[in-house]
């Protein structure tokens, strides 16, 4: 290999068989002349804080993750806002956002160090929540940002705005605000469609609403989705791609729109995004 040194990021998650598959790409891309950083990483318990890194350093030529969907959504958020290429690599179970498995990734990993490879961007979103008018948290997201209910509190009543024109007062367990990345993730299993990632709209999934009138909606992705909670609401949580977690009330507004940068996604030349879909939900008899 000639030319620039390029720089290989690899995101890992504490399971023995990616982090086998680890330690033998890490060795093929340094034999290779490229140079590896290399990140291993753990999910909190709900008790514990989410782990925060330093951000990604922009010199990496692509950021390969090694491990399943809450992996993948985790090296995003260490990627930031940054143009750097990111393929997911499946080990686990049922995944939406891995391009490739374990049997091909040395040809895919070739081929990316080749650099005949494309990218496609995924949209993301920006949260952002004002108390009392004064900001306090301000996140960017693949999947999703839901508003839900604890163990005991009682319906959540979300007014929703879009494009401060009043929509409606969801009541109901929660409510799933979803790009369409984050279609076939908890959208999904609230009742949401599938949403191919290159169609430009924002999904709002009501989880269990108590008026089965209620259903999910797609908007374009260029409105802004305000929101916010009746009053005397207790016990609410909002949740940034199921690891960021705050706890909200009538005080504050949450401010949904489309963000500036999106992730961009390595896409094998082999992968089409409806055969990923028969596998993984066994349509016509396929299988995982």
């Amino acid at each position: 290999m000639t030319g620039i040194l390029k720089k290989i990021g690899l995101f890992v998650k504490k399971d023995e068989e990616a982090r086998k598959q680890a330690d033998e790409l890490a060795a093929w891309f340094e034999s290779s002349g490229a140079e590896v950083l290399r990140k291993d990483i753990t999910f909190p318990n709900r008790s514990q804080r989410e782990e925060r890194y330093p951000v990604a350093p922009p010199e990496l030529y692509a950021v390969f993750v090694l491990g399943g969907d809450g992996t993948f959504l985790s090296a995003v958020r260490w990627i930031g806002d940054q143009k750097i290429p990111v393929l997911g690599v499946k080990f686990g179970d049922v995944g939406f956002l891995a391009e490739t498995t374990g049997e091909s990734l040395f040809d895919v990993a070739e081929t990316v160090l080749k650099g005949d490879f494309i990218t496609r961007p995924r949209m993301r979103l920006l949260v952002q929540v004002l108390r009392d008018g004064k900001k306090i948290a301000d996140e960017t997201v693949l999947n999703d940002v839901v508003i839900n209910r604890g163990a005991l509190a009682r319906l959540a009543h979300i007014r929703t705005y879009i494009d401060e024109h009043y929509l409606t007062e969801y009541r109901a367990d929660g409510l799933i605000v979803a790009t369409p990345t984050g279609s076939t993730a908890y959208s999904l299993a609230a009742g949401g469609p599938i949403v191919h990632p290159e169609v430009h709209s924002i999904l709002l999934s009501p989880i269990c609403p108590f008026t089965l009138t209620n259903r999910p909606l797609i908007v374009p992705d260029t409105v802004t989705i305000k929101i916010r909670l009746a009053e005397d609401s207790r016990d609410i949580i909002l949740t940034c791609d199921g690891q960021a977690g705050l706890e909200i009330d009538e005080r504050d507004t949450i401010i949904l729109r489309k963000g500036r940068h999106p992730i961009h996604v390595i896409t094998p030349p082999d992968h089409d995004y409806f055969d990923l879909l028969k596998t993984k939900l066994r349509w016509s008899g396929g299988r995982v």
